[in-house]
């Protein structure tokens, strides 16, 4: 393992992001089609937050993905009553791409969430989340 290795090498680059337009439905299908559990909330290329699965499984009843379209709807009313604006996370803990592996797991490892957006300047060009630090390390052996 390189000492002083950037973020840059295992980031996801091509982060899909959600604004304060879109719904909170619309956040979960975007979770639920690419496989992903955080979501950035950007308005233009400025980061202002940031969304987890872990959120909306908070704010149902249950978690919908494990369920028929029909039960989804009803644990998933209350997505008609709030904002992604009144659920995410504010002003999110970032790194910028000049952050090594180190200082992310650093980070990650001491905190209660498991992502990361990675900014250039106030740029949002990437993420990285636990999930990348563990597929990094289980290629170092």
């Amino acid at each position: 393992m390189k000492k002083r290795e950037p973020i840059t090498h295992i980031m996801t680059a091509n982060v899909h992001t959600v604004n304060l337009k879109n719904s909170l439905f619309d956040a979960e299908r975007i979770m639920r089609n690419k496989h992903i559990r955080h979501i950035p909330v950007v308005s233009g290329e400025k980061l202002i937050g940031i969304l987890s699965l872990t959120d909306l499984k908070r704010i149902s009843f249950v978690d919908s993905y494990a369920q028929s379209d029909v039960e989804a709807s009803v644990d998933t009313a209350i997505y008609d009553l709030l904002t992604i604006e009144q659920v995410m996370v504010s002003k999110p803990v970032t790194v910028q791409t000049t952050s090594t592996i180190r200082e992310v797991a650093e980070i990650l490892s001491q905190q209660e969430f498991h992502a990361l957006p990675v900014l250039e300047d106030d740029k949002l060009v990437g993420i990285v989340t636990t999930t990348d630090l563990i597929k990094y390390l289980l290629d170092q052996y």
